[in-house]
């Protein structure tokens, strides 16, 4: 007799066990596709992803709307219900010279000191304004992200916007011919800032702007207008149509700027008169309604492989040649 089994134990057969079909079928098959890179946590694109995740999820619970798409968000302007950063060498000494309210000057450490510096710092001084060194990334960050700070930053109520018809009243009051620029749905800051600096240095007395649709003056308007903010006032208009109305009873001209118009820039008839010249958006032009109310539109001839002019750009050649020919 053969020797008894162990208890449990199975007879050896020769060949494949039964279901073991499927055995090294996945390293026949291999480790299928490689997955995206930002989908593999050790790499650098899968723990941008999981950064950028977190932000996303931080926003949300600040209620602050999450970016989209791979590439990283410009950093947000800085902006405050109680102050303004006005930035650049130029801009801050135009201010302080004006004597406008201001609570702290930033100033980045190790600063080359040039006149405009030495200036701004006397003038702190006198005034009595906080003197804050910080370093440059840190005034990075609290300065507009589209701004170059040059290493000076002035931290400013908000602008106070004057009337539009209490600034009429104060030109005439002085004798001169009133000359203004009204903007009509003109959204960007480095227009306007144009606009204020070209209305300073062609005689202008002021530049309206009205409360919607249409851009304020901030730190961004402030450094293009390279410190003019400072002495060209601006009037805000709760409605601009409204407003021209207003100024047109006071004996003012509207004179509208658009390509189409029927009027010929070069010799303007109304140069010597009361005008206020209103620049269109840059994309649309003027409004229908504004368009209604001008006494004239005035065309810039243009070279005819050029399409138009920038907002900017019209309002300073118009100023130009009503100031030219007020010279004569």
């Amino acid at each position: 007799m053969g020797k008894p089994g162990r208890p449990g134990a199975r007879k050896k057969t020769k060949g494949a066990a039964v279901g073991s079909g499927g055995q090294g079928r996945q390293a026949l098959e291999g480790r299928g596709p490689t997955p995206k890179a930002e989908d593999r946590s050790w790499h650098v694109a899968g723990k941008r992803k999981i950064a950028q995740e977190r932000l996303a999820e931080a926003r949300a619970r600040h209620g602050k709307p999450a970016s989209s798409g791979s590439t990283p968000r410009p950093r947000p302007q800085k902006k405050s219900d109680d102050h303004e950063i006005v930035t650049g060498r130029n801009s801050v000494l135009e201010a302080l010279r004006a004597k406008i309210p201001a609570t702290t000057l930033y100033m980045a450490t190790r600063l080359e000191m040039d006149d405009r510096v030495k200036e701004i710092l006397s003038l702190a001084n006198k005034r009595g304004i906080a003197i804050l060194e910080v370093m440059r990334p840190e005034l990075d960050r609290i300065t507009p992200f589209d701004s170059v700070h040059q290493g000076v930053a002035l931290k400013v109520p908000p602008y106070e916007y004057a009337h539009p018809i209490e600034l009429l009243d104060k030109v005439l009051g002085t004798g001169q011919t009133p000359l203004f620029v009204a903007l009509d749905g003109v959204t960007d800051p480095r227009n306007l800032g144009a606009i204020i600096r070209s209305t300073a240095a062609f005689g202008g007395h002021g530049v309206i702007v009205p409360q919607r649709r249409s851009v304020g003056l901030t730190a961004s308007a402030w450094k293009t207008s390279a410190g003019a903010a400072a002495r060209t006032p601006v009037a805000m208009a709760t409605n601009l149509t409204q407003t021209l109305k207003a100024l047109k009873e006071r004996g003012v001209f509207v004179l509208g700027l658009d390509g189409g118009g029927d009027v010929s820039l070069p010799g303007l008839a109304l140069a010597k008169d009361p005008v206020v010249i209103v620049v269109g958006s840059e994309g649309k032009g003027l409004s229908r309604l504004v368009t209604e109310t001008c006494d004239a539109v005035v065309s810039i001839p243009i070279s005819s492989s050029t399409e138009s002019l920038n907002a900017g750009i019209a309002a300073s050649v118009t100023l130009y040649e009503i100031a030219r020919a007020r010279a004569v």
